[in-house]
């Protein structure tokens, strides 16, 4: 192995991953009680709602439309739709790293991802594309995670705020 190589960034990269996963999934259950309360329903029955919709940007996709029904006030609506936007815009990371394989050179020490991901273009297609995991990919994890629980303590803030089935 290289004198430089690094092989505790790689553990690194991989805890802040499940770090990610976890404030990731703990904060997108929580549509679960915006499904409830906007819906007018129970909590039981937005949790079927929450599971019947298996994709994220689906789950979001009702609680937008359910927040612009002409019976939401302008106010709930407006908290409701900017906690659906910084939820998916945090998605764009976590998305990278749940479609993702890791490769580490154990000469090097240098990690990457590898999006496993089709890029149609008009006149090609591109997959495979790399990443180096260094410094500034390891911040930018710790980062979204730091957001992550400050989205979620919003999401209970409007949970509470506008009395939501919990």
């Amino acid at each position: 192995m290289a004198e430089d190589a690094n092989p505790t960034q790689f553990d690194a990269l991989l805890l802040l991953i499940g770090k990610l996963n976890y404030s990731w999934t703990n904060t997108e259950s929580l549509l679960i009680h915006l499904i409830a309360g906007l819906s007018r329903t129970d909590k039981e029955t937005a949790v079927i709602i929450f599971l019947t919709l298996n994709t994220m940007r689906a789950r979001v996709d009702l609680v937008e439309r359910l927040a612009k029904m002409e019976r939401v006030s302008e106010d709930e609506r407006d908290c409701i739709l900017k906690l659906t936007q910084d939820i998916l815009k945090l998605s764009r990371l976590r998305n990278h790293y749940n479609h993702s394989i890791y490769a580490f050179d154990p000469q090097s020490g240098m990690a990457r991802t590898i999006l496993m991901r089709i890029a149609d273009r008009k006149q090609e297609i591109k997959m495979g594309q790399a990443t180096a995991i260094d410094a500034g990919a390891l911040a930018e994890l710790e980062t979204a995670i730091t957001d992550l629980g400050r989205l979620n303590h919003r999401f209970w803030d409007a949970i509470r705020e506008y009395g939501y089935p919990t």
